[in-house]
């Protein structure tokens, strides 16, 4: 550890493991001229190896202990250090194409993907430590108990894989939990079906907001039964039943019967 405690206020836990290190490199498979960016390089575990096949890559971090030591521990031609929360850093002042990788805070994970997920068009794309149970969220299928708005909120932006399972006893101080590696590779902007993306959001919400109840109760305000036939849904289903194509289909539907609204408002 190097003299440096971990902070629970930052949700600090060190990878330590070599193996799982290696692997996890291994999945990234950096090109020197990458344009790279870790989130919470910590005590280096990934800083270091990474380094040694990166002609240069950024770095953001919070701790300024740690920030201390980045700037003591590593050429400084090669580093380029962002100090601060990467929930308000502007990955657009990093250049495209970018890749993102790092081990997420986990008190922070789903804020901090939801934010990468803006900048997505920028991205080539993103490996992440995160604790399991939130990458098997993200990873989930439809009808699956871990499948819910994690799920489709990033699916109909990313494609996602689990790559490589890391038990507690890889870090310092172990977790009380399981971590996953994952991979996220954003889909073109030209592929993605959703036309309104805040109206998606909130039909998406409404819909996993009481699991338990069926479509026709949490969309109500969205949907009469007509709409439900029309778009070819059973609204005796609940929102886990459906893939991100139906939600985005209520959606665009939603978006298309707003236009016609405002068109109409405006003669």
């Amino acid at each position: 550890m190097n003299g440096h405690k971990a902070k629970k206020s930052f949700g600090q836990n060190f990878l330590v493991d070599q193996n799982i290190i290696a692997d996890i490199v291994r999945a990234i498979r950096p090109e020197p001229d990458d344009n790279m960016v870790e989130i919470g390089p910590g005590l280096g575990a990934l800083t270091r190896p990474l380094l040694k096949q990166l002609n240069k890559l950024h770095v953001v971090e919070i701790d300024r202990d740690i920030i201390a030591r980045l700037k003591t521990d590593y050429p400084q031609d090669k580093i380029v250090i962002h100090e601060g929360d990467a929930l308000k850093f502007d990955f657009a002042t990093l250049g495209t194409p970018l890749r993102i990788v790092g081990n997420l805070p986990y008190n922070i994970s789903s804020p901090l993907l939801f934010h990468f997920a803006d900048y997505a068009a920028r991205i080539a794309d993103m490996h992440f430590m995160l604790q399991n149970e939130v990458v098997e969220r993200m990873v989930a299928e439809p009808s699956t108990p871990e499948y819910g708005r994690l799920s489709v909120m990033l699916q109909y932006r990313f494609h996602m894989e689990k790559l490589i399972d890391v038990p507690p006893q890889s870090f310092r101080p172990a977790p009380k939990v399981d971590s996953a590696i994952v991979r996220m590779i954003p889909i073109p902007a030209d592929k993605i079906v959703v036309q309104d993306e805040t109206l998606f959001a909130k039909v998406v919400l409404s819909a996993f907001g009481q699991r338990r109840k069926t479509l026709r109760n949490t969309l109500k305000s969205y949907l009469a039964e007509s709409d439900f036939v029309q778009l070819g849904i059973d609204s005796q289903l609940r929102a886990e039943n459906l893939g991100v194509a139906e939600f985005a289909g209520i959606a665009n539907r939603l978006s298309g019967q707003n236009v016609a609204v405002q068109e109409l408002n405006g003669l």
